[in-house]
């Protein structure tokens, strides 16, 4: 009996310590666990953003804002003026090249559009086409209302030498632009977007200043 009594004790101390070890070794681990939690969540130690996040935030400066702001409206009167050679112009080179220079320049608006919001900048209003209004300003290159009346009243020879007469000016107001947008400028795709109107335009141009005879 003594003997029988003995083994039964053993075992329940075996069991027991096992218990208790199961016991620590839970707590321990949960107390593991709680200590990396409250460590992963530490407010002191946040995840950095990625770099590319700050690029697409759009850093920019009041360079980049008027370039945009400036632009946008200098491209709109462009437009207007390839649009009237639809019915206007007699050369197909020239009704060609109004096509061409449209379509350029309306997605360049939709885009510079874009970023001006992004910025949280008011996007300006489109006076073209507005009876009355001078969209000159102080852009370089800009027509003056009178200058407008005068294209849209013209027709056949005399519209294509003054389409191509007043475009070849515009097109270097906005090279001029341009190029202090990609000296003054801070956002790439706005110095990016300078470059391909300086590229564009002054292709543009020799091409004008051809057909006008001058080259």
């Amino acid at each position: 009996m003594t003997a029988h009594r003995k083994l039964i004790r053993r075992t329940a101390l075996t069991a027991t310590a096992g218990m208790a070890a199961l016991v620590l070794t839970a707590c321990g681990g949960g107390g593991h666990d709680m200590g990396s939690m409250g460590s992963d969540s530490s407010p002191s130690a946040p995840a950095p953003a990625p770099a590319s996040a700050s690029a697409e935030a759009g850093e920019h400066n009041d360079a980049d804002v008027d370039f945009a702001t400036e632009m946008i409206q200098h491209h709109r009167q462009a437009v207007e003026m390839a649009e009237l050679a639809a019915d206007r112009a007699s050369s197909q080179e020239v009704k060609d090249l109004a096509t061409k220079i449209k379509g350029e320049q309306d997605p360049e608006i939709k885009t510079m559009s874009g970023w001006l919001t992004s910025w949280g900048e008011e996007v300006p209003a489109d006076m073209s086409g507005m009876e009355g209004h001078d969209m000159s300003s102080d852009m370089p290159g800009m027509m003056s209302s009178e200058d407008m009346d005068k294209l849209e009243k013209a027709s056949s020879a005399e519209f294509d030498r003054m389409f191509l007469d007043m475009m070849v000016q515009h097109h270097e107001g906005a090279i001029e632009m341009a190029e202090t947008e990609k000296a003054d400028g801070k956002y790439g795709p706005a110095t990016k977007l300078a470059d391909a109107v300086i590229t564009a335009q002054t292709a543009e141009i020799e091409q004008m200043n051809k057909m006008l005879g001058k080259s």
